[in-house]
Parts: structure tokens; sequence; C-alpha cells
């Protein structure tokens, strides 16, 4: 079953549980994929897409909680972070920091000698490799501790 199907069969068990909130939610996402779909002019988008869209949409809610937060509105933080738990279901679970770690020292061996003047091609590298599975700001994190 493909993330969209997913998507759509957890939509309609929502719905028949009368889970508003869940609904709300799942609602909103499959607006944004129905968006990069005309945006893209395709008619079904694939797991990949699907999954560019959901980080979106988190990396949208974990910046309103900490958006939240620092305003003292914690009850409002608590709801983006109930949706983002939920928006991290249909996300592919990341790679870990070692798991990182180990394919950025992959690169700089590949390379050779390194300087920290290299910090872009070294990202760019390693980005190829972890293709989307890493965050960037982990990423830039571990590149800067191993050229330093």
């Amino acid at each position: 079953m493909n993330l969209l199907a997913k998507l759509e069969a957890d939509f309609r068990s929502a719905m028949i549980a009368r889970d508003s909130e869940t609904v709300a939610l799942l609602r909103l996402l499959k607006a944004a994929l129905k968006n990069e779909m005309i945006s893209l002019i395709k008619p079904e988008l694939t797991d990949e897409e699907t999954t560019k869209v959901l980080k979106r949409e988190a990396k949208k809610r974990a910046d309103a909680i900490e958006l939240y937060l620092k305003g003292g509105r914690q009850e409002l933080a608590d709801k983006e972070k109930v949706e983002l738990a939920l928006i991290k279901k249909y996300l592919p679970a990341g790679l870990s920091e070692a798991d990182i770690q180990k394919i950025t020292k992959e690169v700089i061996a590949e390379m050779g000698s390194v300087s920290p003047s290299q910090f872009g091609m070294i990202m760019k590298a390693v980005m190829a490799k972890t293709k989307g599975q890493a965050d960037g700001a982990v990423v830039s994190r571990v590149v800067k501790e191993l050229l330093s």
C-alpha cells in the first residue's frame, strides 16, 4: 500500500470513528498533497513526492511549536505537537546521528584532504547520499564537528 492510499484509508477510519482532530489534520494533508499534484501537473504523486510534502508540513508544525512556546501559548503548542506526531507516523524513519557521521566520514575520506572552506561541497555530497532521509541541520552540525 502506497503512502497516499494509507493516508486515505486512515482518513476514512478517522471519519468512521468520528475523530474530528485527526480528520481535520488528514484533510489538511490531503489538500497539501492535492495542491502539490496541481503544481506539478501530475495525476498522482510518487511516494517520494508525498514524503516531501509531508516533511514540509511537519516542518511547519515544528516551527509553529517553537513560536507558540516563545509566545507562552502552551495549549496551542500542545495541539501542534499532537499534529506533528500524527504526521511523523507517515514519514519514513530518518537516519540516526551515528549513521550520518558514518556517511560523512566516508564522504570526507573519498574527497581526500578537506578544509572548512569545502563545507558546501561536503554537505552537498552527504545530502545526495542520504537521499532526504537526514535532516539538513543535523548533517550540517555533524559536518562542522568533523571539519573542526
